[in-house]
């Protein structure tokens, strides 16, 4: 990937990050951006979602209904060729993180082995 389009990808996350944040109401969940893909000729955008403290398929139902919208928002404060068609998908990434830090704690509680004495 190009280091134009890196910077591209996460000016964007960092910009609909903030219109998320400011323009909408979660009710008791944390919505964050991730990630930012967009394709080589700026035309689609895929935006990775982690959603904390409830189901995510509102959410994402809801970002993908109003894309258009966060879209204008977006390309307002941030001059591209072209506007990316934005589509929201949930990472569930953080969500796993933890679950996995959860299992580890609960290894760390198992009975050891005794040790064998090698002599």
């Amino acid at each position: 990937m190009s280091r134009r389009l890196d910077r591209v990808n996460e000016l964007l996350r960092r910009e609909i990050g903030n219109v998320i944040q400011k323009d909408y109401e979660w009710h008791g969940k944390l919505v964050t951006v991730n990630e930012v893909e967009v394709t080589q000729d700026l035309k689609e955008g895929k935006v990775w979602t982690s959603i904390l403290g409830g189901d995510a398929r509102p959410v994402i139902d809801k970002l993908n209904r109003d894309h258009g919208a966060i879209q204008s928002k977006i390309m307002k404060r941030v001059v591209l060729k072209s506007t990316p068609v934005l589509r929201f998908f949930s990472d569930n990434s953080a969500a796993r993180g933890v679950g996995i830090v959860n299992l580890l704690e609960e290894v760390d509680k198992l009975p050891k082995a005794p040790e064998e004495d090698n002599d």
